[in-house]
């Protein structure tokens, strides 16, 4: 299938590893020009030279940074951003007590506020092209709060709020916008807390955790021509965790 993406210019925020760098890989495998970003400079220079990318050193969690992060990457691939897809790390776990209102400012900083920018950011130019695919990545957690993640839990349900909304003014425009919404995915992370499908496959109905490609293939549907009447959606790739309709 031709998802018709060659040459579009793509942002893929958090990308030098796990879901992050494999929507990336993804993108790229259907020819488009793809910037990531990350914190370390080493890592992401090293991901960009594996996977054919343009490598950004950045932190998106500090306010200002990621409008900042959407320059750099037009002019590093050429012309405006095409296809952004944000993507940042879990706050702290703890429970609500645990959690201190330095910790809630930092998570709204990290999560919704680079959200913001970077959206604001690309919006304009979006508009004057009449074509444009904004994804969130963020958690399975915005649609079923999960145990010990109450910040996680708040602020990404926040953002599917925020998702939905902002769609329903630039689908005129060409634009899309869409959450995914990952399950318990063969990443770094879950590796470093000990979760594989021993441990986790049982509680899961399709009986294993999911692998960082089937999640990038939806991803980069989304971000086609295919895709352009699907907008303001929050869809899960859990393997059917989830309980909810």
């Amino acid at each position: 299938m031709d998802l018709k993406i060659s040459g579009r210019r793509a942002l893929v925020f958090g990308a030098s590893k796990g879901l992050g760098k494999a929507v990336a890989r993804e993108l790229i495998a259907e020819g488009a020009r793809v910037a990531i970003v990350s914190r370390d400079p080493d890592r992401i220079a090293a991901t960009a030279a594996e996977i054919g990318a343009v490598g950004i050193a950045g932190d998106v969690s500090s306010p200002g940074n990621s409008e900042a992060l959407v320059a750099r990457a037009a002019q590093a691939l050429g012309g405006p951003v095409d296809i952004l897809v944000t993507n940042t790390g879990g706050p702290p776990a703890g429970t609500f007590e645990k959690m201190s209102a330095a910790d809630w400012q930092k998570g709204f900083d990290n999560l919704w506020i680079s959200t913001v920018e970077s959206v604001l950011a690309v919006l304009p130019y979006m508009r004057e092209r009449k074509w444009g695919r904004i994804l969130a990545i963020t958690s399975i957690s915005a649609r079923e709060p999960q145990p010990g993640l109450v910040i996680s839990n708040s602020l990404r349900a926040g953002l599917l709020g925020l998702i939905n909304s902002v769609s329903r003014d630039v689908a005129k425009d060409g634009i899309t916008m869409n959450a995914l919404l990952p399950g318990y995915t063969a990443t770094e992370r879950l590796t470093e807390l000990g979760v594989d499908d021993a441990t986790m496959g049982p509680k899961i109905p399709a009986g294993r955790i999911g692998r960082p490609e089937e999640f990038a293939a939806l991803a980069a549907f989304l971000a086609s021509d295919r895709a352009s009447y699907i907008t303001g959606q929050a869809i899960a790739v859990d393997g059917g965790f989830l309980n909810s309709i």
